[in-house]
């Protein structure tokens, strides 16, 4: 443990890292390794003691910042009193966590613990099937996804995603599920109005339920944003009009909020822009705002009490997860949404997300940015060959301008290996924590990167 802390020598941390380490989406041959060494805030610095602006959260996920001691002592005490049992019996932090969330939910809900994204979406997707064939409709399988969504990595949850060169050379995946257009108010058909291309968008997950037959549909799963596919910001009333034909055709709807949740949009849950309330919701990342790892899914009341009948041995959900509900996780998400409240984080987010929108407008000046999207603290800045054809921008250039940001001191993501010829977002999330200066700086440094790599206003 005492080498841990970096008294190594620095060389040999990037040597045992290289030599041992598989890193995330990086191809054999750039195994070279970043290696940051802290975090306070919203910055991270390196092994070098180069301080960053970490304008992504980590993966999405930092919502309160980076360093509060509060988060690490409640994962302490927890440890000191009960650091681990499982959730076949019970414990108070996992009693406690599902009766916030539900609160954060403004419903009533049961709560399945996990410990990642992709587990509490393949947990949506086993209660729905099982939900249906409880309730006399065991031929309802069927989940329905969009193109260019993401909903996690393993067989079932990739299968969910639509983002094909996600799962190249890992096919064939889970049976059963089907995808429908994204609802890219960018790319609509020219000078069709917001609202009906909201209609239009709903009439085409009808069609797909009609066409497949709707004894055969569990499922439609969204994120109330397209996050990881390129920050699309689907129209206004998009969620209302599908929300109302899965309730025509007995479709449960599951919200993905693994990304959106907590505060990131600027309400607790982004699915409370619209008058909508979800049959499940699945959550992670800023549930402990990264802290520690934890999932959850959440279950309508009313579903919940299909799984009670006595009578079927095999009528109750058969899962059991080693870590999920883990104490020490529940008991700093516990921690991390009441700093979130005293902070008042989500309303702040909000508002300074109209910050970020004002920051980013300077973009425009730039002929390659086609887009900016601005939800709350989540937007994305679509850049294209031209403005009138709206061509995506190739992905070289495009990692060449991240690049530009990282070299001037800005962590800024992308919609990285999704939809061939679509990879051309560049993508913003940072700590709800952000402060104004901080967030002209994001801008002014885009600005100077776009400058640099692709010229010309």
């Amino acid at each position: 443990m005492a080498e841990v802390g970096g008294r190594l020598a620095k060389q040999d941390i990037y040597e045992r890292d290289k030599r041992h380490v598989w890193h995330a989406f990086a191809p054999h041959s750039e195994q070279n390794p970043w290696v940051v060494d802290a975090a306070d805030g919203v910055y991270v610095t390196d092994l070098e003691g180069r301080r960053y602006l970490d304008a992504m959260s980590g993966l999405w996920c930092v919502n309160a910042g980076y360093g509060h001691e509060r988060l690490a002592r409640a994962a302490y005490e927890q440890m000191r009193r009960m650091p681990y049992y499982p959730l076949s019996a019970a414990h108070t932090p996992a009693a406690l966590l599902a009766d916030r969330l539900c609160q954060w939910l403004g419903g009533d809900y049961r709560i399945f613990f996990n410990n990642s994204g992709s587990e509490a979406n393949e947990t949506a997707f086993k209660l729905a099937r099982q939900y249906h064939a409880q309730t006399g409709q065991p031929g309802r399988y069927k989940v329905i996804s969009r193109y260019r969504a993401y909903h996690g990595s393993t067989l079932g949850a990739l299968a969910a995603t639509g983002q094909q060169q996600r799962k190249y050379l890992y096919e064939p995946l889970a049976p059963g599920f089907l995808h429908i257009p994204a609802p890219d108010l960018y790319r609509r058909p020219d000078g069709m109005d917001p609202l009906a291309y909201g209609r239009s968008c709903a009439e085409q997950l009808e069609q797909v339920i009609v066409w497949e037959g709707p004894e055969t549909v569990a499922a439609f799963i969204l994120e109330p944003i397209i996050t990881g596919g390129g920050v699309i910001v689907p129209p206004p009333n998009y969620l209302d009009e599908v929300a109302a034909v899965c309730r025509r055709y007995g479709v449960l709807l599951i919200v993905d909020e693994v990304i959106c949740g907590f505060g990131r949009t600027g309400k607790n849950f982004a699915f409370q822009h619209n008058a909508v309330q979800p049959d499940i919701v699945t959550m992670a990342k800023g549930i402990t705002s990264a802290y520690v790892p934890l999932s959850a899914t959440a279950v309508r009341q009313d579903l919940y009490d299909a799984f009670k009948d006595p009578a079927d041995p095999y009528g109750y959900f058969r899962q059991v997860n080693t870590f999920g509900g883990h104490p020490v996780s529940c008991a700093v998400a516990l921690e991390n949404l009441a700093l979130m409240e005293e902070l008042e984080l989500v309303p702040r987010a909000a508002r300074m997300g109209d910050v970020l929108a004002g920051e980013l407008d300077r973009l425009y000046r730039h002929p390659n940015v086609g887009d900016v999207r601005v939800r709350g603290l989540l937007a994305g800045v679509e850049l294209v060959q031209d403005r009138d054809t709206k061509a995506p921008l190739a992905a070289d250039p495009v990692k060449r301008v991240i690049a530009a940001c990282k070299a001037r001191g800005l962590i800024v993501g992308r919609n990285g290996d999704t939809v061939a010829g679509f990879n051309n977002v560049i993508t913003l999330a940072p700590p709800l924590i952000v402060q104004e200066p901080e967030l002209a700086f994001i801008a002014q440094t885009l600005d100077e990167a776009l400058e640099e790599v692709l010229g010309g206003r």
